[in-house]
This record gives C-alpha cells, sequence and structure tokens, in this order.
C-alpha cells in the first residue's frame, strides 16, 4: 500500500488524505489547495514541495504555467466581466472600464480591503444577455455603466 500524504497544515487537517507523495501528483495537489483556500499560499508551496521533495521554484514554475491557479488570497466578492463576442459587441470592455474606476483594480486584482476581486473571462455563456457580470456565481445581464455601480454598492 502507498504512503498516504500526512502533511498536516496550520489548522490541524491533512492536505487531503488522497496523494501518495509522487511528484507527478503536483497538479492535482495545488488543484486541491486552490479550491480549500480560494488561492496557493506561500504555505501551500513550502508544504508540498518537502511532501513532494522537489523544490519550491519547481512548484512555482508549473503553477505559474496554468491560468487557474493564483498566488494572492481572493476577495470576499469575485466579478467576473464576460469579453465574449457577444458582451464585447455589446460593450463589455466598458464594463471593465467601469470596475477599475469605481474599484481602482485591474484584471486580476483584489482591492486592498480584500472585498473585491476582478476577472476578465473569455465567456459566461450567456450570450442572449449580452453584456454580463458575473459576482459570487450570480449571473446580471444587460448590464450598463450605471446598473454596475448599483449592483456593486450592493456588495459593499
Amino acid at each position: 500500500m502507498e504512503e498516504m500524504l500526512i502533511v498536516e497544515r496550520a489548522g490541524g487537517d491533512p492536505i487531503g488524505g488522497s496523494f501518495s507523495g509522487r511528484p507527478d501528483e503536483l497538479i492535482a495537489i495545488l488543484q486541491y489547495f486552490q479550491n480549500k483556500d480560494g488561492y496557493i499560499s506561500q504555505a501551500a508551496v513550502r508544504e508540498t514541495a518537502q511532501y513532494l521533495k522537489i523544490s519550491e521554484a519547481q512548484i512555482y514554475g508549473v503553477a505559474s504555467f496554468y491560468a487557474q491557479f493564483r498566488f494572492v488570497e481572493p476577495g470576499k466578492n469575485t466579478i467576473r466581466i464576460c469579453l465574449g463576442t457577444a458582451c464585447h459587441v455589446q460593450s463589455g470592455q466598458q464594463l471593465c472600464e467601469e470596475v477599475e474606476s469605481v474599484l481602482g483594480i485591474g484584471p486580476g486584482q483584489t482591492t486592498g480591503d480584500r472585498l473585491f476581486t476582478f476577472q476578465q473571462v473569455a465567456c459566461l455563456g450567456c450570450c442572449a444577455q449580452a453584456p454580463v457580470v458575473e459576482i459570487n456565481g450570480k449571473i446580471y445581464g444587460k448590464m450598463t455603466r450605471e446598473k454596475l455601480r448599483k449592483v456593486l454598492k450592493s456588495y459593499a
């Protein structure tokens, strides 16, 4: 039987319990941390490096290659603005500019108070409602700059 992951996190819970310590499990372990914590912390990188017996630089090299992994803790509210074709044609970029103006952050950034994280996405699959903004999984369609300001205030 393969050795199970026994590295303990600060809170006392094991990383997962279903890993055996092989380097080819790196992405799965990173996905575990991303799902659990919302990002890959320095502590997670350190623990993973020790567990897999690889360098932290190797972990950062792999994780930074994939857009799914973040190294900064996300804000309480995640704003995703669709820039797919329908949304782009219907002024989706103006909505991005509004977020930047109102919150003072660009794509991939989080406000200093950790209230908002802003992301641009290729498509949210709601083309008939273009332009579309998603906040914490809730879709807001037929969005305008004015409507967006009101919605953002409701999350503040």
